[in-house]
């Protein structure tokens, strides 16, 4: 794990050294956010089932928007929504195999 979040964090570090070269160094922020940020990689198959990191992960999140807006159900709201996004993104994919002629 910690080599992933190793590379993780050197694939950021050069997309972000590309970024700011091409807007002429406007956004000095890269490395502070690096610095300050944890970022976990979450991928969601089509049916598959998610890795207990990415439960975990979406649960904190949605922990940490009950702080804010008082909501208990915040982490129920975050889930469909990105299954809802999951969703969305299969029918988009399904259309695009389908022949239009």
């Amino acid at each position: 794990m910690q080599n992933l979040a190793s590379d993780v964090r050197i694939l950021l570090k050069e997309l972000w050294a590309d970024n700011t070269t091409t807007t002429n160094n406007n956004n000095n922020n890269n490395d502070e956010l690096a610095s300050t940020h944890i970022f976990h990689l979450v991928a969601m198959e089509t049916g598959g089932t998610w890795s207990l990191c990415a439960v975990e992960l979406v649960q904190e999140i949605g922990r940490r928007a009950t702080l804010i807006t008082g909501e208990p159900r915040e982490s129920t709201f975050l889930f469909k929504q990105l299954s809802i996004a999951l969703q969305r993104g299969n029918a988009v994919a399904f259309l695009n195999t389908v022949d239009s002629d």
